[in-house]
Parts: structure tokens; sequence; C-alpha cells
């Protein structure tokens, strides 16, 4: 048996190989950048979605809630911030969730942890790309001993200027809230807070 001394296809093999080789390495370098695009793009999108997020708890805590504390009614509430479209959606369970442990909420009032079953309270906020709204809920409620009347109380002090020394040991209320915020645009672009506020 003799052998065949021809060789010229094995240069078009190994050329054919490192071309294979060479756009195998260009593909995987062009997945890695879509990737990474993609990536970004959907960071960018959770990002917006957070700043909301955030943005509502500082309404919801700063302003609402502590709104509510001070007598205001739910219709006055949603008066002041008509601006972002505040609903207070049930206001007697609000009310019971700002006033009562958890325990004695109506049976009406929704403790589940998803914001956006049976919200107390939705906004509207404004982004640069996209418009979010925002629903927040208390889940939780611990009642402390503080004082929801904004008056101070008198020490006690005499006539000679010192008090008795007794003091009650300031105890917070406690508030768990859920707050969840999602674009108008696309339902899955969304984040949520669970958020521990005492007051």
């Amino acid at each position: 048996m003799g052998h065949i001394n021809n060789e010229r296809g094995v240069a078009l093999v190994t050329a054919l190989m490192l071309t294979l080789i060479s756009l195998a390495i260009a593909m995987s370098l062009l997945y890695m950048v879509l990737s990474g695009t993609k990536m970004s793009a959907a960071q960018k999108r959770y990002k917006s979605s957070l700043e909301a997020s955030h943005g509502a708890v500082e309404l919801f805590t700063r302003q609402v809630i502590d709104r509510a504390f001070q007598g205001y009614s739910s219709a006055a509430i949603e008066n002041d911030f008509a601006a972002v479209d505040l609903k207070m959606v049930n206001s007697a369970c609000f009310q019971d969730k700002i006033g009562k442990p958890t325990s004695q909420w109506s049976s009406g009032c929704s403790s589940t942890v998803e914001p956006a079953d049976a919200p107390d309270m939705t906004a509207k906020l404004s982004g640069t790309d996209t418009n979010f709204t925002v629903y927040g809920k208390i889940v939780d409620t611990v009642p402390g001993n503080s004082d929801l009347s904004g008056i101070q109380l008198d020490s006690g002090a005499g006539v000679a200027g010192t008090g008795s020394g007794i003091s009650p040991q300031h105890l917070p209320g406690l508030y768990t809230l859920e707050v969840q915020a999602e674009s108008q645009a696309n339902a899955r672009e969304k984040a949520r807070l669970s958020v521990l506020y005492e007051y």
C-alpha cells in the first residue's frame, strides 16, 4: 500500500479551522457586549423604580402618616397632595392601622405583604423617562406611648424649679410599611421596599 503524497488541502483545512476559531471568539465577544448592554439597561430601569420607591417612602412616612397623626382627614390629605394624585383607598382601615395594634384592626383591613393588593394609599410620581404608580400599605402596627397631640407636656417642676425626676420612658410606635413602585409603561419594571417606621 502506498502513501498519498498530496498535501495541497492541508493549508485550506488549517485556514478554515483558524477562521472558525476566530469567528467563535468574535461571536462570544459580541454576545458578552450585548448581554452587558441588556444588563445595564435593566439595571437603569430597576434603579428608576427603586428611586420612585424611595420617593414614595418619603412621601408616605414624612407627609401622609405625619398628617394623619395630626388629625387631618383623608380627604384633606388627598387635597393637599392632588399634584401626585394621592388616593387614600380605605380611610377607615388606615385610621385603624395607625392607631391600633394589628390584632385589633377591623376585619376588612388587609395585612398581606403585597403592597398592590388592597393598598392603603396610592400615588403617581413622575420620572424622567416614564411615570410610576406607587402603592403603600401598613402591614403591622405596634403602638407605643407617643403623644400624638403635638402638645409638649409640663415636666411638673415646682416653684423652686426642681422636678420630681420621674418621667416615663418613651416607646415609639412601630409601623411596618410595604411600598412598591412600578412603571406605568411596563408593569414588570418595579421595585419593592419593606420599611420599619417609628413615630
